[in-house]
């Protein structure tokens, strides 16, 4: 049986407990909750750095006075180079698919964009010209240029990032989609590519120029073998020596560091971060390549190797990024010419001054390969 206890008792008690914690000089509040009071919460926590790679933030000064001003007049320059046809060059390599290409994705590094812009036509016209060097196999290719899988990689690579940025043309989509099906076809038993879309031979070389085309129309909504780029992967990871460089072929052969510039870059490309074959490969490219305003600027494929070594260091990020491109910079603004161009005496000046002006560029990432 339960007793009930009638309301003015309540009171009564209620009062006596009052009186005795007066008499011992308390109050109330004194005495404390009934209940323990809940813990306030816990500060939200400070957000995790991005992983390596996944996010380079721009770091302070990293587009300069003196390069905004280099890369206008660098661009005016190239633009003077173009021709009639919307080709680039003079001489052996006025028909190069590859050097028109480059071009083209040096001004798409500034924000202009086929028709838009101050330099809209010159990229209308470098478009044409590669559309009209798309074969009924897929290959786009010209007369000039060292075998033509170079030539068709970087075509390859404009016509993403064109697509990528203005996704409205059904014509380059088209010659993307059958140019990503020839690189798909093309690869060979090993992983890789080589000079002619047949699946011989390869070496890393070329195979670069396809994996950043796959990994620009991808970006771009192409369809894109997985199973393609594992066995790029693979291949690329099969030329690394115990220094960490690259040999051109998986057969044996010495470390070079525009090559291993490449390799590297092939694997962050392919989404390998964290790998430690990247991280021996960009310790390799600080002892060798490391830019310095000296006799490294006299080497062969200078140019080529930087415009992949900056790429790599962009991706890698942190102190890789923040020591590599106060340095090529330098290296690349003292190079300029009078006239705004650069010189390349193997590959011709517009070569030379679109590879540059790419490299100049990294920072702005216009261009959709270069977004995180």
């Amino acid at each position: 049986m339960i007793e009930c206890t009638s309301p003015s008792r309540l009171r009564s008690t209620a009062g006596k407990l009052v009186a005795a914690m007066i008499l011992l000089g308390g109050t109330i509040a004194a005495a404390g909750p009934l209940q323990e009071e809940p813990t306030p919460p816990a500060p939200p926590a400070a957000p995790e750095a991005p992983p390596r790679g996944a996010e380079n933030l721009p770091a302070a000064a990293e587009i300069t006075d003196r390069l905004d001003d280099a890369v206008a007049r660098g661009l005016e320059q190239l633009a003077s180079m173009q021709n009639e046809d919307g080709s680039f060059g003079r001489g052996r390599f006025v028909d190069n698919v590859g050097i028109a290409s480059l071009c083209g994705i040096a001004f798409l590094g500034d924000g202009h964009m086929p028709g838009r812009g101050r330099y809209g036509e010159v990229v209308r016209r470098a478009l044409e010209h590669i559309l009209s060097k798309v074969t009924e196999t897929g290959l786009i290719a010209g007369d000039g240029g060292h075998g033509p899988m170079y030539g068709h990689g970087f075509a390859t690579l404009f016509l993403g990032e064109v697509y990528g940025m203005t996704p409205e043309d059904a014509r380059v989509r088209d010659a993307l989609e059958r140019a990503v099906e020839l690189i798909v076809n093309s690869q060979n038993d090993e992983g890789g590519w080589r000079y002619n879309p047949v699946p011989y031979d390869a070496d890393v070389s070329v195979t670069i120029c396809q994996v950043m085309a796959l990994r620009s129309a991808r970006n771009a909504g192409i369809k894109v073998p997985a199973s393609t780029i594992e066995r790029a992967v693979r291949y690329v990871k099969e030329c690394q020596n115990q220094d960490g460089g690259f040999k051109y072929m998986r057969s044996a052969g010495g470390s070079g560091w525009p090559r291993s510039a490449a390799g590297v870059a092939t694997l962050f490309y392919a989404g390998q971060y964290g790998d430690e074959s990247i991280d021996r490969g960009l310790e390799y490219l600080v002892r060798q390549a490391m830019p310095s305003g000296g006799s490294a600027m006299t080497q062969a494929h200078y140019y080529y190797g930087h415009y992949y070594a900056v790429q790599a260091m962009y991706l890698a990020g942190g102190d890789w990024w923040s020591r590599w491109w106060p340095a090529i910079r330098q290296d690349l603004l003292e190079q300029q010419t009078a006239t705004g161009g650069w010189i390349d005496q193997q590959q011709g000046s517009a070569y030379a001054t679109a590879m540059a002006l790419i490299v100049l560029q990294m920072p702005k990432r216009y261009l959709p390969i270069f977004q995180r």
